[in-house]
């Protein structure tokens, strides 16, 4: 079982699912039970606390009768009797406050700043509402309420000095508003909202904001604001130049870059070469590293990428493309990089979603990125002919591409990547000049603690390096080996076994047969179960964590239980990398794995076991993406779209139906939550065109999905589904039915198509009701309630909807119940409700990472700003709404909030700044074809006053 008491009190099995408890009595005896921490509480305590002060008759009994029926819903065995009183059994990391500590304290101690305010994030990401929220009055609560909401303040202080830093003043500036409001006096918040309105241009709100501070102190206090609060004050009268932003900012620039596990050697002269190629003032756009597999291209690439970031402000982007087939075309590149990019897949709005190519090289034609390729080799064609597209579309978009071989187009520039250096003599002094040399010593120390260069090992050293050849990856495979080995008697074991002409693959350059004889002699070394595990890894595109390698690596010989120990071996031995809790194959040694698979005839076997396992990991997160769950299984599945992919691939390749039919069902919703609708239609329509009859249930849900997907990414008009034509006829499952009812009904209704849509949604509503399902009940009610207008019906289905989305912890559902109270809100005149509703959202669209949302809700509350009269609001989130619909080319919002600052510029009596933004607005509709836009934009325009 798992807790849940930041927010109304929740409980959920080890499936996710949540656990009603029934009565309020049972629930504060819960939370009686979970404010004591697992700890003993006496049967007088819990009858004082339960009845406050005036006990039932029998009250012992009475208080067992409560245990008895919270026994009947947790299991007998979680409610101990001991002694000293009752206990609830707690493991680690069951209680979500546990882990909102546990998270903070890991954010505190962490030295990167922005993974910080990441763990910052995800520790306030638990918090579902006040503290135990069903108990908040009773007096045995307010104690742990109090100390719980005092940590979370602290949370929002630390994350505020973090965002700060990180240069997010003016998003803070707006954020912080609300929470200082509802905490007037503390000072370290106060402080941090000033420094964020000064950095925003605000010196005058900054300052009103501490004179509020000095007043309502004095007022309730009779004290004066303490120092550091005085001399932030005196800081701003005086602008200090620290107030300014901390050149730290910089290392924000937009990026997925690795941090590098190990030092890079022996490549400061190759990492200055490409800087100058792709830093300021160069002409070259495109770099190709070339080398043979293990030469270190992947980390010099990076490094070099690393130095130039500063050059580009829209950001630099790794993109793995070892995971695609070699079958591959320059659209599937284009949507890996989309992806990654983070573009809004705005399908609804966007021409010429079949080119990808096209869609990518226009929502970036406007930026200075850096894309980085890697391990393009197996896709020399297609690479090259998006490289060109990019090229010759994106003005300020460069490439960087690793490969072994160059892609061959017009302004590339190639440098091929060497080995390392190798020793030219024998004393250790020049010995250690060598980058070969100082790669192995410095991977052999950190495998074998206290190993050194020295005048003993120089000479056995030496020839290691140059029996490999000077080979990084060889490097690093053999240098574990000194746990159990003597230099010398390395030396003479390389010697003695893997260069011989008849282990070394014939037709191969020779640094190359070196490299496949380095491998082949840490192949024998290995056990039978090793090797085993490590060619089974290599089906895995993008590295896996442990439940999958277990899943995919064993059977009915080799024991899950066995894999863990047997990763840690392979990872001590370097054929194995471990970054965070992903296991991952170096290029090499996966392609070197892939021939041993084949050779022992597992390649079918294993592949239907990755199949099979990813299936089942995205139909357990299917399940709990409509719950509490529902972030951590949107960063799961994020982190495994590239495993997801190669299963649907190699599902549809062989033609296996039901195993595509199963994961493209199982993913379509993450696929709409993450708005890669073209993705999900692409993937539908795959699976959907695999043979045999099998799986019919699964062949029409995918029909039905398909259907909803095709009806929001259709630009053209599409003819109305017949009333009487059921989209889920055939599906036995009922939750399921209506819940396609629903999902079909709302996409009709989104092209216009009401009454089919209606229709469709009303007995999606009549059939999960039937079916008890809770959450559909709640998906047809809001969407509803959004085309019942004004109507009380439509304000009561919200209100329902959001309180069962509320009990289902949702945070996507919380979000689209609480847009249409704000929206009923604003049709019943009260603007108040709707800005404090917008704002909610906003922080939950925010959380969830759903861009298009975030972006259109600070368009929204800009117009609300600029028709109350406060222009500078307005402006500061109509910015905000243009940096992130910039970021992720949305170009809808690109336009409204253009618009937006064309008009708050047109009212403050700012001409060019409004002729500005208004004549970008229509440029971007007519370039992006938004009709809407460009009469909207033509029309603020002919407000402006001319000269």
């Amino acid at each position: 079982m798992r807790y849940g008491v930041l927010g109304p009190l929740a409980v959920w099995d080890a499936e996710g699912r949540q656990v009603k408890v029934p009565e309020a009595k049972v629930r504060a005896l819960l939370a009686n039970l979970l404010i004591h921490g697992g700890g003993p509480v006496p049967a007088d305590r819990l009858i004082e606390d339960l009845w406050t002060g005036n006990p039932p008759g029998g009250s012992a009994n009475a208080l067992q009768t409560k245990i008895s029926q919270l026994r009947r819903v947790l299991g007998r065995e979680q409610v101990v009797r001991e002694p000293a009183g009752y206990r609830l059994l707690l493991a680690d990391d069951t209680v979500d406050a546990l882990r909102f500590q546990e998270l903070a304290e890991d954010a505190r101690a962490h030295e990167e700043l922005a993974v910080r305010g990441e763990l910052f994030a995800d520790a306030l990401a638990l918090w579902r509402g006040p503290a135990y929220a069903d108990v908040a009055e009773s007096l045995f609560a307010r104690g742990e309420i109090s100390r719980l909401e005092e940590l979370r303040l602290t949370v929002l202080e630390d994350q505020a000095e973090v965002r700060l830093t990180l240069g997010e003043h003016t998003a803070l500036a707006t954020e912080l508003g609300d929470l200082v409001a509802r905490h007037p006096l503390r000072e370290r918040l106060r402080m941090a909202h000033m420094r964020a309105l000064y950095r925003s241009g605000r010196q005058g709100d900054a300052l009103r904001s501490f004179e509020v501070l000095r007043c309502q102190l004095d007022e309730e206090l009779g004290v004066a604001p303490g120092p550091a609060a005085c001399a932030l004050h005196e800081a701003i009268l005086r602008q200090d130049a620290h107030l300014a932003l901390p050149t730290v900012a910089s290392l924000s620039c937009r990026t997925n870059l690795p941090s590098p596990l190990t030092s890079l050697i022996g490549r400061s002269e190759a990492v200055g070469q490409v800087r100058a190629w792709l830093g300021s003032g160069a002409d070259t756009r495109l770099v190709t590293l070339t080398g043979l597999g293990g030469v270190g291209k992947t980390r010099l690439a990076i490094a070099a990428a690393r130095e130039v970031a500063d050059r580009f402000p829209d950001g630099v982007w790794l993109v793995e493309l070892a995971g695609l087939r070699a079958t591959s075309t320059p659209d599937d590149i284009a949507e890996r990089i989309i992806t990654t990019l983070g573009l809004c897949d705005t399908a609804a709005t966007e021409p010429n979603l079949d080119d990808l190519v096209g869609w990518l090289c226009q929502a970036v034609a406007a930026k200075r990125l850096l894309i980085l390729l890697d391990n393009c080799e197996h896709l020399v064609e297609p690479v090259a002919a998006l490289a060109s597209a990019v090229l010759t579309t994106v003005a300020d978009g460069h490439l960087l591409v690793t490969s072994q071989e160059a892609l061959g187009i017009p302004g590339e520039v190639v440098h091929p990547v060497p080995p390392l250096a190798l020793p030219e003599h024998t004393d250790p002094g020049a010995v250690g000049r060598s980058s070969a040399v100082r790669l192995f010593v410095e991977r052999a120390a950190a495998a074998a603690p206290g190993f050194a260069l020295d005048t003993a090992n120089a000479a056995a050293v030496s020839a290691i390096c140059r029996r490999l050849d000077g080979i990084p990856l060889a490097l690093e495979l053999v240098a574990p080996r000194l746990r159990t080995l003597s230099p010398d008697e390395l030396a003479t074991c390389l010697a003695s076994q893997f260069p011989l002409p008849e282990v070394r693959a014939r037709g191969l350059p020779a640094r190359q047969q070196t490299l496949r004889g380095m491998l082949d002699w840490s192949w024998r070394l290995l056990s039978a179960d090793e090797q085993t595990v490590l060619r089974r890894l290599t089906v895995h595109a993008d590295g896996c964590a442990l439940p999958s390698a277990e899943a995919v690596c064993s059977d009915g010989e080799l024991p899950a239980e066995r894999v863990a120990d047997l990763l840690s071996r392979l990872v001590d031995r370097s054929l194995v990398v471990r970054a965070a809790d992903r296991f991952r194959l170096l290029e090499s040694v996966a392609a070197y794995g892939t021939e041993r698979l084949a050779e022992v005839g597992e390649v079918t076997a294993v592949r239907a076991r990755f199949v099979r396992c990813y299936v089942e990991l995205a139909e357990r997160a299917n399940e709990r993406l409509r719950g509490p769950d529902q972030r951590h299984c949107l960063e799961l599945l994020d982190a495994e779209t590239v495993n997801l992919r190669r299963a649907l691939d190699l599902a549809v390749a062989e033609d296996v139906a039901e195993g595509a039919l199963r994961l493209v069902n199982a993913l379509t919703w993450y696929w709409f939550l993450r708005g890669r609708l073209t993705e999900a239609r692409r993937a539908l329509r795959a699976a959907l065109a695999t043979g045999g009859d099998g799986a019919p249930s699964a062949r029409l849900a995918a029909r039905a999905w398909l259907t909803g997907i095709e009806l929001r990414t259709s630009s053209a008009d599409t003819a109305p589904l017949p009333v009487d034509d059921d989209p889920t006829a055939g599906l036995a499952d009922p939750v399921l039915r209506a819940r396609l009812r629903w999902f079909v009904g709302a996409g009709l209704t989104g092209q216009g198509q009401h009454h089919a849509g209606r229709h469709l949604l009303l007995t999606s509503l009549t059939g999960a009701r039937a079916a008890r399902d809770r959450w559909g009940e709640a998906a047809a009610l809001v969407e509803l309630a959004s085309h019942e207008g004004a109507h009380d019906h439509g304000q009561a289905s919200a209100e329902l909807a959001a309180a069962l989305f509320h009990e289902a912890g949702d945070r996507w559902g919380q979000l689209r119940a609480t847009r249409s109270l704000a929206l009923a809100a604003e049709r019943d005149g009260d603007p108040a409700r709707a800005e404090r509703l917008h704002r909610e959202a906003l922080l939950v669209a925010e959380e969830l990472g759903l861009w298009t949302e975030v972006i259109e809700t600070l368009i929204w509350l800009g117009h609300t700003a600029l028709a109350g009269g406060h222009a500078r609001q307005a402006t500061e989130l109509y910015e905000r709404a243009l940096t992130a619909s910039t970021e992720r080319a949305y170009s809808r919002g690109e336009i409204g909030a253009e618009i937006g600052l064309g008009r708050a510029a047109r009212l403050r009596d700012d001409r060019e700044a409004a002729q500005r933004h208004l004549n970008r607005a229509l440029a971007r509709s007519r370039s992006s074809d938004h009709p809407a836009g460009a009469t909207a934009a033509q029309a603020e325009l002919r407000l402006v006053p001319r000269p």
